[in-house]
């Protein structure tokens, strides 16, 4: 696995950022530049020791409690989702919606990342929600070259 992520970033090149997901060690270990947590992982206290003081450090939030918890951290940005249905999980937490988003949005200055359904039908509405950015899965891997080409036109 180690091997895989080293080529990753040898391809990917300077211009990106890695976050590895749930796996602290790993990022030690890969050289990725942060950490996405969900809520039953390691704490956000614990996650920044491991990594230190340089490295991304993400946490996944599903409702306005998880947030206002979440925006108390030294987290450098959250998560909040899933906005949509996905298929992406096989128990996915309730839906938030843009309701959801724009209360997020309410709660936190830090960046806002959504997630969960998100496609490039409905991207748009996502950052005019609040969200600084979004995470995307299946509507990518159909085409991924199509797909990326027109969510970048779409997100301009």
């Amino acid at each position: 696995m180690l091997e895989h992520a080293h080529s990753l970033k040898r391809f990917i090149g300077s211009h990106s950022t890695l976050i590895m997901n749930d796996r602290a060690d790993l990022v030690l270990a890969a050289g990725f530049d942060g950490l996405h947590i969900g809520q039953g992982d390691i704490s956000p206290e614990a996650a920044r020791r491991i990594i230190g003081p340089d490295r991304w450090l993400g946490i996944s939030t599903h409702n306005p409690e998880q947030i206002a918890e979440a925006d108390k951290t030294d987290a450098d940005y959250l998560a909040i989702g899933p906005v949509f249905a996905t298929v992406s999980k096989a128990n996915p937490d309730p839906i938030v919606g843009l309701e959801g988003v724009l209360r997020a949005r309410d709660l936190t200055h830090k960046p806002l990342v959504a997630i969960g359904g998100i496609t490039r039908a409905n991207a748009r509405s996502v950052i005019d929600a609040g969200a600084d950015s979004i995470a995307v899965i299946s509507d990518l891997l159909r085409d991924p070259g199509k797909s990326a080409e027109t969510f970048f036109k779409v997100l301009r």
